[in-house]
């Protein structure tokens, strides 16, 4: 489902209206209020969960049956990207997250986010949260690929990094 701008004000309910040459802003329609509500990006952290020499993916209810994703959750106040990838494993899982490392950001315009992905190594039996996930599987690291939307972008990179480089041609005399 693609994001959707709030329509009215949190503050009175009022109607919000568009402020002219700032797209990323509204204003509420009631005088008395005048509060501005900005669109900004909702931030979200995304974790490549490798455990066992596998990836772990998961599905989210309401997804269809072949589609599987990255961990992912809302940054909560207060916490850095890294320790909201972390718990995400944790409460998703049930894995404790060791080593680390930051893939990169990523704009999710549909979904009015951006993406904070990282890779985990991950520890200990996976213990998936019903309440919040239908299903995970294991991909060997050999066979991850990636999707052309969401969390896709990290993978990309992620498997971009892990390859090594080749070497270089040889010129010709």
């Amino acid at each position: 489902m693609p994001y959707e701008p709030p329509k009215h004000c949190s503050n009175c309910g009022a109607v919000l209206i568009e402020v002219a040459g700032a797209p990323g802003q509204r204003r509420c329609g009631n005088e008395s209020c005048g509060r501005i509500t900005y669109l900004s990006p909702i931030p979200v952290v995304a974790a490549i969960v490798e455990h066992e020499g596998d990836v772990v993916l998961v599905r989210g209810h309401g997804w269809p049956e072949s589609w599987f994703g990255l961990v992912t959750g809302f940054l909560e106040p207060k916490e850095s990207p890294e320790d909201g990838a972390r718990r995400e494993v944790k409460e998703e899982l049930g894995l404790e997250a060791g080593e680390s490392a930051l893939i990169g950001a990523y704009a999710f315009a549909q979904m009015n986010q951006v993406i904070i992905a990282y890779h985990l190594k991950a520890e200990g039996e996976i213990k998936h949260d019903q309440s919040e996930l239908a299903a995970f599987k294991r991909v060997p690291l050999d066979q991850l690929q990636a999707w052309n939307f969401g969390t896709g972008a990290a993978v990309k990179d992620f498997l971009a990094r892990r390859r090594p480089n080749p070497p270089p041609q040889a010129g010709k005399g």
